[in-house]
């Protein structure tokens, strides 16, 4: 098992504003099958680092637009399904009203090769917002609710501060604190980094 990675560039757009961002997008899996979590900007790029594997699924961190835009492009072109928490149709239908992803929940678990996945519904930066822990590997994804240097932004619609707070004391820092935490903007981190 192993994870790869890599950087897609392209904006975000909320309430009215349109801003120019980096994204990771990371892959998960072994030589036959992966996990993709994210889809911005770029389905080429994403499809490199997939290469000949079949993917079990698109897992989206959260729906703003930077994270999900290339979702319905990226299922189309390997047959896997898009999931997201259902609080989040909010905003996945601003990018895509004419398409539904299926469904995440907290606790859900999601076997890639020879680990599992465990779903972590972390509300706070996006009502929906999920991360995905991988405890055979020490591994946490943590799209927006989580980054190297503290909690992921809240200024914008459909955020709030003190939940991704409660969010990040209750679900993610009472993991290991040397889990490795894989951003969706940025530099890798651990739990124990990150304990406030």
């Amino acid at each position: 098992m192993r994870v790869d990675h890599t950087v897609t560039s392209g904006t975000f757009s909320l309430d009215g504003e349109t801003f120019d961002v980096d994204n990771n997008v990371w892959v998960l899996g072994d030589d036959n099958e992966c996990v993709v979590i994210d889809a911005p900007h770029s389905v080429p790029a994403i499809l490199d680092v997939i290469g000949p594997r079949r993917v079990v699924a698109i897992l989206a961190t959260h729906a703003h637009d930077d994270h999900i835009r290339f979702a319905p492009e990226l299922s189309d072109a390997t047959g896997a399904p898009i999931l997201l928490h259902p609080d989040d149709l909010v905003l996945w239908n601003m990018t895509h009203p004419s398409e539904q992803p299926g469904e995440l929940s907290d606790g859900q678990v999601i076997p890639v090769g020879t680990v599992e996945v465990h779903v972590l519904h972390t509300p706070g930066h996006a009502p929906g917002a999920c991360c995905f822990h991988v405890p055979d590997m020490g591994l946490l994804f943590t799209g927006d609710t989580l980054f190297s240097g503290g909690p992921g932004a809240t200024g914008r619609s459909y955020s709030d501060r003190p939940t991704i707070e409660r969010s990040i004391k209750e679900r993610l820092f009472t993991l290991p604190p040397d889990t490795v935490v894989h951003t969706g903007h940025g530099a890798s981190t651990t739990i124990g980094a990150e304990l406030f």
